[in-house]
């Protein structure tokens, strides 16, 4: 599933007001941390609990009580490479005609404990904002990128999930309990893709591990197949020099090395918030429920103005048969974005908005997006709160000596979590759109303001359209078209709100079509940029 989806929005181009021009003069970096301080209302750790922190990374390593020790057992992490808080690592090998894998997950409870300044903290902030160039962490440095962080060659206390599977990798049995680690060897996603792709050969302490994942994620991926969506996003990554300048940037796409590691931790966290469900614990749940029937119905119509497949439609539709729809439509659109060769964002995004939102809540109502029936986040403590509550019922639960949370705790918890995801997105969003604006204008700069950009038609409005686009220093763009700019015509939104029709010349200009622009301006620290059609003179 995308990670995140991009909304589009109403933006209209602007003059700097005079108190924005000191803003103006900084760089791109120093422009997104000032908006972690505004936006999130703090940055940094008060020296209170940065003391706390590192009191507690030597008291957990202390006082940590009996644990498995699979220090020898052959363990790697895969992350991005700027990545330093490693929450996840994992083992595998084949047994048969299945296979066993140990997912361990860094042991934030034996740190944290309820009720101290550094669970306050955490539970205030909630979970990590990454911007580009900078994060403002959950947990302190000592433990988020120390204590905490399964980093290679050295011991770290951890929760493993140690799963049997079957010869079509279904999960047959499930045991969890605290343990020690120490992971051999840290791959980054590209390193792990030219593995998988034979230019480069696996580290050799890590070979058959690496090996044995590999087939089980490919399984689990096939039984995955027809009930979930078929979503998946590519992440913007800046580059920036030694000043604080974006001097280029690109989409991440999903790649295999990432499905692997997202497949085990969805397998770990189904695990998991299926035993606390049996067992009636208190816990948080990552909950995602089914669209609704007149909101699948819509996205039908609008898929279907613009021309793409569709599966077939009854009527009284249930929430359960709107949610097959819905993900049987992300592989037809999916399927005919290849086919065309573009709009797959602008399609993916109709799906997506076609649902409900995926929340936190201390009810279990299933995961309708990953049509799972119980589903919580349990393998990044480091950085979202919530899995360190589900990590805390959990041990409860196997009398590892943690406090279980009440249900009004995780009630309580659950709704201060999903307000602060929203509010972290729309960070993270508006810093995105912040670094591409600067990195446009210096293309601008290098290439002239006259230089024409090839992108598609990645949203509408009334007024409007939005158009994704890529030049030579990066595929990350975004600007506003307006209606008016578009000639001979005037322009206007058909029906079914996935196109912007001339009322005389019948021209059309679609979601996912293709267009060739020209940039009217850009308010680089608004991360907003106007656009204009490239044969349009100025």
């Amino acid at each position: 599933m995308a990670r995140r989806e991009r909304g589009k929005r109403s933006r209209r181009t602007a003059q700097p007001r005079p108190e924005r021009r000191e803003r103006e003069r900084r760089s791109a970096r120093e422009t997104v941390e000032e908006m972690l301080r505004e936006e999130l209302g703090f940055r940094g750790f008060r020296p209170t609990i940065e003391g706390e922190a590192r009191e507690a990374a030597q008291w957990a390593e202390r006082e940590s009580g009996p644990r498995r020790d699979l220090t020898a057992l052959a363990t790697f992490t895969v992350d991005p490479a700027s990545a330093r808080d490693f929450d996840d690592a994992v083992s595998a090998q084949r047994e048969g005609d299945g296979a066993r894998v140990w997912i361990h997950i860094a042991d934030v409870a034996a740190h944290v404990k309820p009720g101290s300044l550094l669970d306050e903290e955490a539970r205030r902030r909630g979970n990590s904002t990454y911007v580009p160039g900078a994060v403002e962490p959950m947990l302190p440095h000592a433990l988020s990128s120390e204590a905490c962080s399964l980093a290679p060659g050295v011991e770290r206390l951890a929760v493993t999930t140690e799963i049997e599977l079957g010869p079509g990798m279904e999960p047959q049995r499930a045991r969890f309990y605290r343990s020690r680690i120490r992971s051999d060897v840290r791959l980054d996603y590209d390193q792990l893709d030219e593995i998988f792709a034979g230019r480069k050969s696996p580290p050799s302490e890590v070979a058959e591990p690496l090996a044995a994942a590999r087939e089980v994620a490919t399984g689990l991926g096939e039984q995955r197949r027809g009930a979930a969506l078929d979503v998946e996003s590519a992440e913007p990554e800046f580059v920036f020099d030694a000043k604080g300048d974006v001097t280029a940037a690109h989409h991440v796409p999903q790649t295999e090395a990432h499905r692997l590691i997202e497949r085990l931790m969805i397998l770990n966290n189904q695990q998991v918030a299926q035993l606390l469900e049996r067992e009636r614990v208190p816990a948080i749940y990552r909950v995602h429920p089914p669209p609704d029937a007149a909101r699948i119905e819509r996205l039908l119509e609008q898929l279907a103005a613009l021309g793409v497949p569709t599966p077939p439609l009854r009527q009284g539709l249930a929430p359960s048969e709107a949610g097959h729809l819905a993900a049987e439509a992300s592989r037809l659109v999916r399927r005919e974005a290849a086919r065309r060769g573009h709009g797959r964002e602008a399609y993916t995004s109709l799906v997506l908005r076609s649902l409900k939102q995926a929340t936190y809540s201390e009810r279990n109502i299933g995961h309708a997006g990953l049509g799972s029936p119980a589903y919580c986040h349990f393998t990044s403590p480091i950085r979202r709160y919530p899995d360190l509550v589900c990590h805390r019922a959990l041990l409860a639960l196997l009398g590892e000596g943690e406090e279980a949370p009440t249900l009004a705790q995780c009630r309580d918890a659950a709704a201060d979590s999903s307000a602060r995801e929203r509010e972290s997105a729309q960070i993270e969003r508006a810093a995105d759109d912040v670094c591409a604006a600067f990195l446009l204008e210096r293309e601008l700069g290098e290439r002239g303001l006259d230089a024409a950009f090839e992108g598609e038609v990645s949203g509408v409005i009334r007024s409007a359209a939005f158009v994704t686009f890529g030049g030579e220093l990066g595929d990350v763009y975004e600007g506003m078209l307006p209606a008016r700019r578009l000639p001979g015509d005037r322009y206007e939104l058909d029906r079914a709100e996935v196109a912007l029709v001339g009322r005389g010349s019948g021209g059309r200009i679609s979601l996912g079509d293709p267009i060739s622009v020209r940039v009217a301006g850009v308010d680089a620290p608004r991360g907003r940029a106007e656009l204009t059609p490239a044969g349009d003179p100025e």
